[in-house]
This record gives C-alpha cells, sequence and structure tokens, in this order.
C-alpha cells in the first residue's frame, strides 16, 4: 500500500448509492440492497485517473455514528482511525438533510478535525431528484459548507469522473473546520426547492396502504400468490428442456465409460447413480429459481421488501424478534442457507440466532415440487390442468406458506421464552423512494449472486449422494435390497405419523436435496435400482393408491414435507455462520419435532373419526 498516493473513505447513509459509485469507480462488483446492514463490512478497491491511483474504501451505510449497530462501529472506527487521506460522503439527493446530519457527525470527529482531513460531499441520485421536482443550489451549499460538493448520478460516467478529479485533486489538502457550524435542517430548507407537488406526500399515501394493518396483510398474501404462481407456471417448460438435454446424455455417457472399458457395475454407479441424481437435482432446482430470485430481487429494488419488513415487525416485536427476520424468512422461500446467510443484516446476536434457527421452517424452493404434487393429486381431484386448478393449487400453498410463517412467529417466541431469553433490541429500517428497478442489475444479481451460488453447492452434495442411494438400492441381502431393509425397519414409526416406512425413508435420503424425495420414494415403491419419474398424474395417483395412500396420508407427508430437518447445504451453512454444532442440532431438531407432532395429531384425528 505504500505505493499508493492516496486512501479515500466511501461514507453514507444506507440507500443513497453508495456502493453502486464504488461500483463505478473502482470496476468491482458490490451488492447493494434496500436495507440498513446489507454492506456488513468494509470493501477495498482502486481507481487511477490521469496518471495518479487511489484506494476507494467503502465502509458500511450508517444512519448516524452513535454507534448502535455492528455498521456504525466499523464506519466510526474507520473515520476515527485517521487511515484515510481524505473522506466522502454520499447523500441523497432527494433526501439531503440526511445526509448533512452525518455529515455535520463526521466533522465532529476529532481526528477529522485535528488532521484537517479533507471532506468531499457527493450529492447523487440527482436524476431521481430532477423527475420529482427536486432543484438544489448546489453553490449555496458549498459556500456554506467550504468543502467541495460534487453532484452526481452514479450511472453517469462523466460525473463519476469528475468526482474522481474532485478527490484527487483534494489530496494534501488541509481542512479548516473549528469554526464550521451548520443547521442541517436551516441548511437543507434554504438549498432545496419544489418546482412540483412534493412526492413524498404521495409516497406516504401509497405507504398507508402497503404498510397498513389489514391492507398490508392482504397485499403480502396476494404478492406471495402471484410469486409463486409465476415460479410453479412459469418454470414447467425449461423445466422440461433442461430435462431432456442432460438425460439425453445419460447414453452417450455411458457408451463413452464402456469405451474406456470401465466395469458395467462402475458405469451403473456412476451414470444411474451420480450423474442421474444430479441432473435430477438441477433440471427441477434451477428452472424456479431462475425465476422467484428475479421476483424477489425486483421487489428488493422497487422498495417493498423493507415495507414488508416495517409491516411485520409488530408481530415479530411480539414474539421478542427483530423485524429485519421477516426479510430472510422470505429469501428462505429460495432457499433457507441463502436466508441463513441474510440473517448477517440482523443486528443482535440473539435475534439473529433466533432468525437462523427458525429459517427452515418456510419452504424453500426445493419443496416447492413435493407440494404442488401432493396438492394437485389429491386436493384439486377433477380440476388438475385448468385455469381454476393453477389458481386454487396456489391459494393451497400460500396456506401452506402462511402455515410456515405462523410456525416461525411461534418457534421465534419459544426460542425468546426459552434458550434466548432477552428484550428486542432497536429496529431502524429506512423505508426508501420508490424507484424503478434495473432489470439488467436485477437478473446479474439474481442469477450470479444467489441462483448459481445455490446450485452449485446443492449440485456438489447431491452428486456423491447419488451415488449412495444407488448403492442402497442395488446391494441385496437375503434377496431384499438394503433400501427394502432400511423402509422396514423405518415402517412402524411412519405408520404412527400417518405415513409409510417409504415416505420417511425417502426423507432421510432425501437429505443432500429435497427436490429427489418423490423420486427416491417412488423407486422404493417400485423396486428399481434408480431414480423413477412419473409424468402421468393418473399413473402416479394409482401406483400411490396402491400402496395405500388415503387423503390422510398425503396432509401428513405435506405437513411433514413443510417442516423437517434442513438439507445439507442449509446444515453446513448453519454450523458456519453460528460456528456451534449445538445450535446446528437444534435447528434440525426444532422443525423436524414440530412435523413429528403434527403428523401423529392429524392421524389420531383421522383415526378418532374413523377415517381411514
Amino acid at each position: 500500500m505504500d505505493n499508493y498516493q492516496m486512501v479515500a473513505a466511501l461514507a453514507g447513509n444506507p440507500n443513497v448509492g453508495k456502493s453502486t459509485i464504488f461500483n463505478g469507480l473502482t470496476g468491482l462488483r458490490q451488492k447493494t440492497g434496500n436495507w440498513a446492514g446489507v454492506t456488513v463490512a468494509s470493501a477495498c478497491g482502486e481507481f487511477t485517473w490521469q496518471g495518479k491511483t487511489c484506494i476507494l474504501v467503502d465502509l458500511p451505510g450508517t444512519y448516524s455514528l452513535n454507534t448502535h449497530s455492528k455498521e456504525e462501529e466499523i464506519a466510526r472506527e474507520y473515520l476515527s482511525s485517521g487511515k484515510a487521506d481524505s473522506v466522502v460522503v454520499v447523500c441523497d439527493a432527494t433526501c439531503i438533510e440526511r445526509g448533512l446530519h452525518l455529515l455535520k457527525q463526521i466533522l465532529s470527529l476529532e481526528q477529522i478535525r485535528d488532521q484537517g482531513i479533507p471532506l468531499i460531499l457527493c450529492v447523487n441520485l440527482c436524476d431521481e431528484a430532477m423527475k420529482k421536482g427536486i432543484e438544489i443550489d448546489f453553490g449555496l451549499l458549498q459556500d456554506v459548507l467550504q468543502i467541495p460538493v460534487v453532484s452526481c448520478c452514479a450511472r453517469c460516467s462523466e460525473d463519476l469522473d469528475y468526482l474522481k478529479e474532485t478527490i484527487l485533486d483534494n489530496e494534501g489538502v488541509q481542512g479548516r473546520y473549528d469554526c464550521l457550524d451548520f443547521s442541517p435542517k436551516q441548511l437543507a430548507k434554504e438549498t432545496v426547492r419544489y418546482t412540483k407537488t412534493n412526492y413524498r406526500k404521495r409516497e406516504e399515501q401509497i405507504d398507508r396502504i402497503v404498510t397498513g394493518r389489514f391492507s398490508g396483510s392482504l397485499i403480502i398474501v396476494l404478492l406471495l400468490m402471484g410469486v409463486f404462481w409465476l415460479t410453479m407456471a412459469g418454470a414447467n417448460y425449461p423445466s422440461e428442456v433442461l430435462w431432456d438435454l442432460l438425460f439425453s446424455l445419460e447414453t452417450p455417457l455411458a457408451l463413452w465409460l464402456e469405451a474406456l472399458t470401465v466395469p458395467s457395475p462402475v458405469i451403473q454407479a456412476l451414470v444411474y447413480g451420480t450423474y442421474r441424481v444430479l441432473a435430477w437435482v438441477v433440471s427441477v432446482m434451477l428452472p424456479p429459481m431462475a425465476i422467484f430470485f428475479p421476483l424477489f430481487t425486483l421487489l428488493e429494488d422497487l422498495g417493498y421488501l423493507p415495507r414488508v419488513a416495517f409491516h411485520m415487525d409488530r408481530s415479530f416485536k411480539r414474539c421478542r424478534a427483530c423485524g429485519k427476520q421477516c426479510l430472510t424468512m422470505a429469501m428462505g422461500f429460495g432457499c433457507n442457507a441463502a436466508g441463513v446467510i441474510g440473517c448477517r443484516i440482523i443486528d443482535s446476536p440473539r435475534e439473529r440466532l433466533i432468525a437462523i434457527l427458525t429459517n427452515s421452517l418456510v419452504p424453500c424452493n426445493g419443496r416447492f415440487p413435493t407440494l404442488f404434487t401432493l396438492i394437485t393429486l389429491f386436493f384439486l381431484t377433477g380440476i388438475q390442468g385448468t385455469v381454476s386448478g393453477s389458481l386454487l393449487a396456489a391459494c393451497y400453498l400460500t396456506a401452506a406458506i402462511v402455515g410456515g410463517v405462523a410456525a416461525t412467529l411461534g418457534c421465534s417466541w419459544l426460542l425468546s421464552h426459552t434458550f434466548l431469553k432477552g428484550i428486542p433490541s432497536a429496529f431502524t429500517l429506512e423505508l426508501p423512494p420508490y424507484r424503478r428497478p434495473q432489470i439488467k442489475k436485477v437478473l446479474i444479481r439474481s442469477v450470479l449472486d444467489r441462483t448459481l451460488f445455490v446450485l452449485g453447492r446443492a449440485a456438489a452434495i447431491a452428486a456423491p449422494a447419488g451415488l449412495i442411494i444407488w448403492l442402497l438400492a442395488n446391494i441385496t441381502l437375503g434377496g431384499q435390497s438394503l433400501l427394502m431393509h432400511l423402509t422396514g425397519l423405518f415402517d412402524p414409526l411412519g405408520r404412527f405419523m400417518g405415513l409409510d416406512g417409504v415416505i420417511l425413508m425417502a426423507f432421510v435420503l432425501g437429505f443432500p436435496a429435497n427436490e429427489i424425495v418423490i423420486p427416491i420414494m417412488l423407486m422404493a415403491y417400485l423396486q428399481r435400482g434408480y431414480l423413477v419419474e412419473m409424468t402421468d398424474s393418473a399413473a402416479l395417483f394409482t401406483l400411490l393408491t396402491d400402496n395405500g395412500w388415503t387423503l390422510k396420508t398425503a396432509l401428513c407427508m405435506l405437513i411433514f414435507c413443510l417442516f423437517h430437518w434442513p438439507c445439507s447445504t442449509t446444515c453446513l451453512t448453519i454450523k458456519k455462520e453460528t460456528g456451534s454444532l449445538k445450535w446446528t442440532a437444534l435447528a434440525i431438531i426444532m422443525p423436524t419435532l414440530l412435523g413429528f407432532l403434527l403428523c401423529v395429531l392429524v392421524n389420531l384425528t383421522f383415526s378418532l373419526l374413523g377415517f381411514a
């Protein structure tokens, strides 16, 4: 670092486009989001301008330097350390007063004043301000503050070039702040003029509906139904195409291995064990994720998800948890492992741990196909494949998900009153302005940062699991495969839960990926040596009923699909995030125990009422 001429720190409130400016200046990809705490540690990059090089440090977004969170502590410690030769304070042109408050706090730091570290005020989102009829007198702003003031649009290369030039021109400049004092509220009033009707009034009117006690809940449920309907209906065709492509490679792969004189049992294990399970997981998992995560990110960029967290904070507060847990729970719908990682945005260690332990109570993308299959076969008799059937399936699926949300709230309350007692911390969350989503950035973030990341982890675990499943199905003992012996051992427990041994064994072997639970179950019923697909709904229904399935069996399996141990990827993520085998074990036991008790209750209820 001795070779670099200067170091500049990038500070600012959340949601002001600070990380976007950092990316534009340095060319690095840095994750951004619409809630506080997305950047939980400082990121570092560099840029060069006219032969000069500068290290740029992107500090976490913070509302204040009066430290109440990890992000504020990181920002304050770095700014007070004197490591930066210059500080760029980024503020939102549509709400400049908030940025001026942070600027004044930075100016009050002893290290900044004593060393005379030069400051630059970067007023970002000027294009948004122009659309909303907001005019800023930058000349007056600069005269009062006595520091460089740069108007900026983070997506404009000319503005970024000017910001680079201003940063490097400030090198070695001695700031004098001894006599500088100003009122952020008064300065914002003097320098900002509205040429149109105050847009904030319109947003406040919308927010009264979006965050209302009843209307907010209704909007959340309707959006959930819409997202899940689009995900399940839209994933069918791409899943079929991907399925045909991947499974068409089985025969060529087997012939290629045969040409290499690989023994036949090894070929069978590799192709119809390892490869088939891997292809199955990818073709079933990828299309829904490729639809769900972009939809999720669109809602995030639009500014809706923070309002969901604000609305749900009432419910989570009653459980002594945090409203931000709603955001991590929503991400869990795509993948519980991604939801667990997202819990980093929660400031309180206690509330973060509650969110991690309860994330798997909401169904992830891997459980949707099983839920959808059960709903279609046993709860939509006679209307499968129709528009009304699809809408009713979305309603049933939404009801199941609402049950998962209720279980999350209930278990959060239980944890906060037992293992994790404590008072909920202060919940600080800015409701950002509604913005038009950036489609290109949404696709890049959702596909690269979420979809492929999750798929890669799942595939790494599914491949060796495929080999184990094949071995259990093909190694015989006493005329029966090991798989059938194991299903016999699980059968008494399964019957007690309203299921059977085959279903329980399918869930156990489906630990690597929930997508393969039904294929394993069919493999056991048909006594095949490899995973089996049945695309004919009528044939599948007949097979299940011939093996003793009733409405009670389907309902109990639906419940156990919702509430059972997390997949292996999620368990590994929980262990990594908590660093504790104890908490990982609790995250496994809690949903499993809940599912077990509910299944037993349903089974006993059906028996008392005289139903099979």
